[in-house]
């Protein structure tokens, strides 16, 4: 049901930035790393020596396997943090699809895989 793979899914940059653009700045302080720099992750100063790197990545699935896609999706999103210098102690989990184009039979066959 995807109509691109994986980065080709997204907006590309220079859309990306125009969108952007048109919200408000970040005026904290701690915010490190915030949207100026164009990073695949952000920075947010906890306290002296602190910091929490945090990403969102979501793109449409490249293989079939959902469990092998969740192995190719986590190790992107670790490599965001791991760029920034980061140390992975948490994740996010993201899920969406389109409800009424789904039976409800593959509804709950995600949810078995989920739970796994």
């Amino acid at each position: 049901m995807a109509k691109a793979a994986g980065c080709a899914a997204k907006l590309n940059p220079a859309t990306l930035d125009a969108v952007l653009r048109k919200l408000p700045r970040q005026t904290d302080p701690n915010v490190l790393v915030g949207f100026d720099t164009n990073d695949d992750a952000g920075i947010y100063l906890l306290g002296e020596g602190l910091a929490l790197v945090q990403t969102v990545d979501f793109f449409t699935p490249i293989v079939d396997d959902p469990h092998l896609f969740g192995q190719i999706a986590a190790a992107n999103a670790l490599s965001d943090v791991y760029a920034m210098g980061g140390r992975p102690i948490s994740a996010l989990s993201i899920l969406g699809f389109p409800e009424r184009a789904i039976p409800p039979s593959s509804k709950r066959s995600f949810a078995a895989v989920f739970r796994k």
